[in-house]
């Protein structure tokens, strides 16, 4: 997200919840801290239009799974957008259609995880008000509150 217009959401909202330190500038040696947090991709690679196809979601999965399994002090997902949230979902062999997507709702996981919904952080999410920074800080106070 560092330099994409979706960081210019994230990491201001991170570093204002205590769950990032620094000044965000939208490069990778801005100084940015992670407190707690760590960032990862379902699709690890920016597809042509920035809409992953399911043959890419499909391809990076692995690598979802393995994070996942990896961070033993994991408690919550935060997915930001729906592709998100359904790998999470599949990675972690749920049903898509038990939980179903809603901006800042949380589903229970296996392994007392818990994942959290938000939209996107998107810069055309945040253009058209689809999210708002008020709406982005209440998705990380329920991470905080879950964690």
């Amino acid at each position: 997200f560092t330099g994409d217009g979706a960081g210019d959401l994230l990491y201001p909202t991170l570093i204002i919840n205590g769950l990032a330190s620094g000044n965000y500038a939208r490069h990778p040696k801005d100084g940015i801290k992670l407190n707690g947090v760590r960032i990862t991709n379902a699709v690890r690679c920016v597809p042509p239009g920035n809409k992953p196809t399911t043959a890419e979601i499909n391809t990076c999965r692995p690598f979802l799974v393995d994070e996942i399994r990896a961070l033993k002090s994991l408690r919550v997902i935060l997915a930001l957008g729906k592709i998100a949230h359904d790998a999470v979902l599949t990675a972690t062999g749920l049903r898509k259609a038990a939980h179903k997507f809603s901006h800042n709702s949380h589903h229970p996981l296996p392994n007392s995880l818990i994942l959290v919904d938000s939209y996107h952080c998107s810069r055309y999410n945040v253009n058209t008000r689809r999210l708002t920074p008020k709406m982005f800080t209440e998705v990380f106070e329920t991470v905080k509150r879950l964690r």
